[in-house]
């Protein structure tokens, strides 16, 4: 792939929040987690956790905890990305809360690649009432729900949204 491909390829990747009825299989979610396991992390500490839900009633849940977002609903597989505090604080302390949230953001970002490689569609979602996802998940205090990424086969709106001058990013030296 070369550099024009890749570009291409990021930009054709928009959020979905209109899904079909049809299963993610088995191999696509192993392909998605072993994408996210090549994430870079810091230590190559891998400090964060998924979550896989794929039952209807858990789905129907976490959409409720996202404040009723429907597309975590019809997705066929929502990913919970958690950040595992434990595994980084262990090495960096105090710093490795926000370690241990940047290697899942990370992570996330991989796995909604990996499903746009595999022709399917996502949605990244950071809203959602924290302490409902932990209670649904039964989540252990040292694992934080960072997002929830609805993946499955959808109905792309066919328009990009647009973006900001990259112009308004960035700032060279000082800012």
């Amino acid at each position: 792939m070369d550099s024009s491909d890749f570009f291409g390829f990021l930009t054709s990747r928009t959020s979905v929040r209109e899904y079909e009825d049809e299963p993610v299989s088995n191999e696509e979610i192993r392909f998605i987690l072993n994408c996210a396991s090549t994430a870079p992390s810091a230590g190559n500490l891998e400090a964060w956790d998924v979550v896989i839900i794929q039952d209807e009633d858990g789905r129907l849940e976490l959409a409720d905890a996202a404040f009723n977002q429907s597309h975590i609903e019809h997705a066929a597989v929502v990913f919970v990305v958690c950040a595992n505090y434990v595994r980084s604080m262990s090495r960096y302390g105090e710093r490795g809360i926000l370690y241990a949230v940047e290697d899942a953001t990370i992570a996330c970002t991989y796995m909604m690649l990996a499903a746009h490689a595999k022709n399917l569609h996502s949605c990244w979602t950071g809203a959602f009432n924290e302490e409902e996802v932990r209670e649904i998940l039964q989540l252990p205090k040292h694992a934080r729900p960072i997002a929830l990424l609805a993946v499955g086969t959808g109905q792309p709106s066919g328009a990009l949204s647009p973006r900001m001058p990259i112009g308004e990013h960035v700032h060279r030296d000082i800012w």
